[in-house]
């Protein structure tokens, strides 16, 4: 007697492999996501750096003064112009105009604002693959780092 053997995969065999497939593919977004925000961390970095570097540059033109603004400014905007970027000047990477997404810059001058009378400065800009109130700072002085919970309200350094 010969058996009738059909080939082919049953229902669980099948349900089983797509579930493989979708745990897999849940797993791999999620690690695409995470490298996704630690990329822009990076970026944001890199932008920190170079805002730091036009500013000394400056700073070296201006007997050692940094550009004044004594309240929370864009620098991709504001600063530009004195530093001759190109306007405008390096943005966050998720910055949409309306968004918790961009840089920071503020001196400890009190005079008028733009011109080079502050000895001090910050730069910061909000993190995403950290906890959701961690800034990475930039201080005048070579001075850099995270700080949770800190929006710095003055130019002097909160590291």
């Amino acid at each position: 007697m010969k058996k009738d053997i059909k080939n082919g995969f049953t229902l669980i065999e099948l349900l089983v492999v797509i579930s493989i497939i979708g745990i897999l593919a849940a797993i791999a977004t999620a690690s695409y996501s995470s490298a996704q925000k630690q990329a822009r961390d990076t970026t944001r970095k890199s932008d920190m750096a170079q805002y730091r570097t036009s500013l000394e540059m400056y700073a070296n033109k201006n007997d050692g003064l940094y550009p004044e603004y004594n309240s929370k400014r864009d620098p991709s905007s504001n600063l530009c112009t004195p530093l001759g970027l190109t306007c405008p000047g390096p943005e966050d990477p998720k910055y949409d105009g309306i968004g918790i997404y961009y840089y920071s810059y503020i001196s400890d001058g009190t005079g008028v604002t733009g011109l080079p009378k502050a000895t001090q400065y910050v730069l910061w800009a909000p993190l995403e693959s950290a906890p959701s109130t961690t800034y990475w700072i930039v201080c005048s002085g070579g001075k850099s780092g995270t700080r949770l919970n800190l929006v710095p309200s003055s130019g002097v350094c909160p590291l």
